[in-house]
């Protein structure tokens, strides 16, 4: 039974990345400036990553304007550099997250949004984000746009998904021109926190985002190597490998 249960889920997982497919569309914006969505991270979001969302509610005029801002600019090849698009995806993936708990606050943890169909109907396919007229959910944002067309694995880090083991929510925006220092940032915080990872030379617990995303971190290394990068405590080639229990209660302060 576990087994069969082991692979309906790498079944789903493989048919929802399939159908998160996004098209381009036809866009005239240019950039736009991160600078409300910053200074509302400093505010409400801790260093270690844990959210106020109360804060966020009682900024709540301050909070849609940014959102209006993102569905008013879709980032397009003609007037936005690929740093530039990169960091507004990431920025209204975690945007549109907090909203999304926000506007069904209070809540225990994301997943309790949407009670659909197992398998089938989960809060990352609730069709709610509208940027110039096209319509997105959460599963398109990550697995539609910012994975297939940036292939950078360290996103996993950066994006956020309101939970307890996702990787903290960092408290300032991204931005293009200092997006790789901000990634490689997160990449060290994941990975040396051991509320996510426990690393030792000869054996590593890791986050379970390290075994649904493999592909995406062994593209050019293995694994091991891909963690050496960002690790101060060099694992050796032939660590035991475990994975962490996924906790999905709301990262709240």
């Amino acid at each position: 039974m576990k087994n069969i249960f082991v692979i309906i889920t790498l079944l789903y997982i493989a048919l929802s990345f399939h159908s998160c497919k996004v098209k381009d569309i036809q866009s005239n914006s240019r950039p736009i400036s991160h600078a409300t969505w910053d200074t509302l991270l400093q505010k409400h979001v801790s260093a270690d990553g844990w959210v106020n969302y109360k804060g966020f509610i009682e900024d709540r005029a301050a909070f849609d304007k940014y959102l209006t801002l993102l569905s008013n600019n879709h980032p397009n090849k003609k007037n936005w550099s690929k740093q530039e698009s990169f960091a507004y995806w990431i920025n209204a993936y975690n945007a549109f997250t907090v909203q999304l708990i926000v506007d069904n606050y209070p809540t225990k943890s994301i997943k309790d949004i949407k009670n659909g169909v197992p398998f089938v109907n989960t809060v990352w396919d609730i069709k709610f984000i509208k940027i110039e007229g096209q319509e997105y959910d959460l599963n398109n944002l990550e697995h539609g746009i910012i994975r297939p067309k940036y292939k950078d694995p360290r996103a996993h880090f950066a994006v956020n998904c309101a939970s307890y083991s996702c990787p903290k929510l960092l408290n300032e925006a991204y931005v293009a021109n200092r997006l790789d220092e901000q990634l490689d940032a997160q990449a060290v915080a994941f990975i040396t926190d051991e509320k996510r990872n426990i690393i030792q030379a000869d054996k590593v617990q890791l986050s379970k985002i390290f075994k649904w995303y493999k592909g995406d971190f062994t593209d050019k290394l293995n694994l091991i190597e891909y963690i050496n990068q960002y690790s101060p405590v060099k694992i050796n080639g032939d660590a035991a490998i475990e994975h962490m229990d996924y906790g999905w209660t709301l990262n709240e302060q």
